[in-house]
């Protein structure tokens, strides 16, 4: 098998576990395990004054992730698998952006994540909800890749059903 195959068919072994089907308005984001990803939300412009901003991850117990109200944050109350690891992009949060950066993405980071924002307006506040999702893949050569030998998955994959056949014929020529 040539190299340009064994890449073709080791794609599409690594695609067919990626994509996902989701709705127009769900912010899809995939990083490597170790990388550095920024998880994006933005308030509406020239809305207010952002008064609270919480990142949460619905699934844990302690669902925070990141917790900031009137100028200070709250990181005493913060899931113990996210210190040290998570800030804003940018924490003066002009224009609007509360994105948040997570340092060395682990497989238990995947999933959605809310964020929350409330605005203060001379007439009240203004809540925005934002969902994310991240997806977490692991680095080149950890998941069946493309490696120094071709494909691990695709070796597998090939192999498995002709031992099981050569088995199947020895057995019948036992049998005979």
């Amino acid at each position: 098998m040539s190299a340009g195959t064994r890449i073709f068919f080791c794609s599409i072994l690594l695609l067919a576990g990626v994509f996902v089907s989701v709705s127009a308005d769900q912010k899809i984001i995939t990083a490597q395990s170790g990388q550095t990803v920024i998880l994006p939300c933005q308030a509406p412009k020239n809305e207010g004054t952002i008064r609270a901003v919480r990142w949460t991850k619905p699934d844990l117990q302690n669902e925070n992730v990141y917790f900031y109200v009137d100028r200070q944050f709250y990181l005493e109350d913060q899931h113990p698998s996210f210190k040290n690891r998570v800030d804003l992009q940018d924490r003066q949060m002009k224009d609007g952006d509360v994105s948040l950066i997570l340092r060395d993405v682990t497989a238990d980071d995947a999933g959605t994540y809310q964020c929350l924002i409330r605005v203060l307006l001379a007439a009240g506040t203004n809540d925005h909800v934002n969902n994310i999702t991240l997806t977490v893949v692991d680095p080149p050569g950890q998941r069946g890749e493309l490696t120094e030998n071709g494909c691990v998955g695709l070796k597998v994959g090939l192999y498995v059903p002709v031992l099981l056949l050569v088995f199947i014929l020895f057995f019948e020529v036992q049998n005979m």
